[in-house]
């Protein structure tokens, strides 16, 4: 397979895909489904919130368009063109987490899109979705047949490995992987930087990306920095809307447990009926809980993101990643800031 045999398989894949996570009727077979494969898809859709409660449809069809968005020839060409395309393909593992749909579509694209073979292994939370869009991948370009493979059992025949996991998992991929070449990801997260000047349209958008995907992708905001003095009734007011996320049984039962422990400690926060907020430097926050701390001026706030920066994943802000676009990376946006394709293009060397 070439690099244009890809690009062209992939962005029909996109089409397909925008399709589904806009959630429009089957209308022939253009997009690339029969009547039976659309039905198929959208019932999969569907049933994956009996599979994992965290996955609602909405939330399923979200990340589905989102990955469909970046699938199209313009796109996946500008992004390829800086990387070299391997003809000698290795066996690349891959690792993959389940806290969001589809979260380890980024590694799926770049071990293909780098010219290489990929060996699956899924997270128990999410194990339907990337099959079927592989299925679907591979009845546009069957030469991926060869390519792509799933394994639920122990990981072998492989040359390197990309591995996402918590920061207890990262002990497990140490003492199995080492030894290979390796990409290892460990627990991070996002923060919000606000400078007291904000639209309540700009803080209604950071409440999705507090609560996108329930708060738990590493790019949702877990922190937030507020300059001294900040209102954080502007903020609550901002997000009432959103307050349907507590109707989910799993968010709403860490809702309720954070709730319990923080009044029966007799600690300090605030509450909106669906979201928890408290004072605390902590990076991370439980599910349901939001931590926050003021700062007095720009050298306390770089000093504090310096201190923190091998666990932050993103800077949500108006000098930063814009508002409500926390869950809507790029091509380029590489986890943990380490580029991907690179790091696969130096296998070869």
């Amino acid at each position: 397979m070439n690099k244009e045999q890809l690009i062209n398989a992939f962005s029909q894949l996109g089409k397909i895909m925008t399709h589904i996570g806009h959630d429009l009727p089957w209308q022939g077979y253009e997009i690339g489904l029969t009547e039976n494969e659309h039905f198929e898809f959208n019932e999969t859709i569907k049933r994956q919130i009996f599979h994992n409660g965290w996955f609602t449809e909405e939330l399923v069809r979200k990340s589905i368009l989102n990955l469909g968005i970046w699938l199209n020839k313009e796109s996946l060409s500008e992004w390829l063109k800086s990387y070299d395309f391997n003809i000698n393909p290795k066996n690349i593992a891959v690792i993959m987490a389940g806290n969001i749909p589809l979260v380890g579509f980024h590694d799926f694209l770049c071990v293909l899109a780098s010219g290489n073979r990929i060996l699956c292994k899924l997270s128990s939370e999410d194990k339907q979705l990337l099959p079927l869009i592989s299925k679907h991948l591979i009845q546009i370009e069957p030469e991926f047949e060869k390519l792509i493979a799933f394994s639920d059992r122990n990981l072998k025949d492989f040359d390197a490995v990309i591995a996402t996991g918590s920061n207890n998992s990262l002990l497990h991929f140490e003492q199995y992987f080492s030894k290979y070449p390796h990409l290892f990801r460990h627990n991070r997260t996002s923060v919000a930087i606000l400078n007291g000047e904000e639209t309540k349209e700009e803080l209604t958008l950071l409440g999705n990306d507090i609560l996108d995907y329930f708060g738990r992708g590493c790019r949702n905001v877990s922190h937030l920095i507020l300059p001294n003095g900040f209102d954080l009734n502007r903020f609550f007011e901002a997000i009432v809307d959103q307050g349907e996320v507590i109707n989910n049984k799993k968010y709403g039962n860490n809702y309720d447990y954070n709730k319990a422990i923080h009044l029966m400690n007799q600690a300090v926060f605030l509450d909106n009926n669906f979201l928890l907020l408290k004072e605390s430097m902590d990076l991370f926050s439980p599910l349901s809980m939001v931590h926050y701390h003021f700062y007095n001026d720009d050298n306390e706030l770089n000093d504090f993101l310096s201190l923190n920066k091998e666990s932050i994943q993103c800077l949500i802000g108006r000098n930063y990643i814009p508002f409500g676009q926390g869950q809507c990376p790029k091509l380029n946006d590489y986890a943990d800031g380490i580029d991907t394709m690179r790091w696969l293009s130096g296998l070869n060397m």
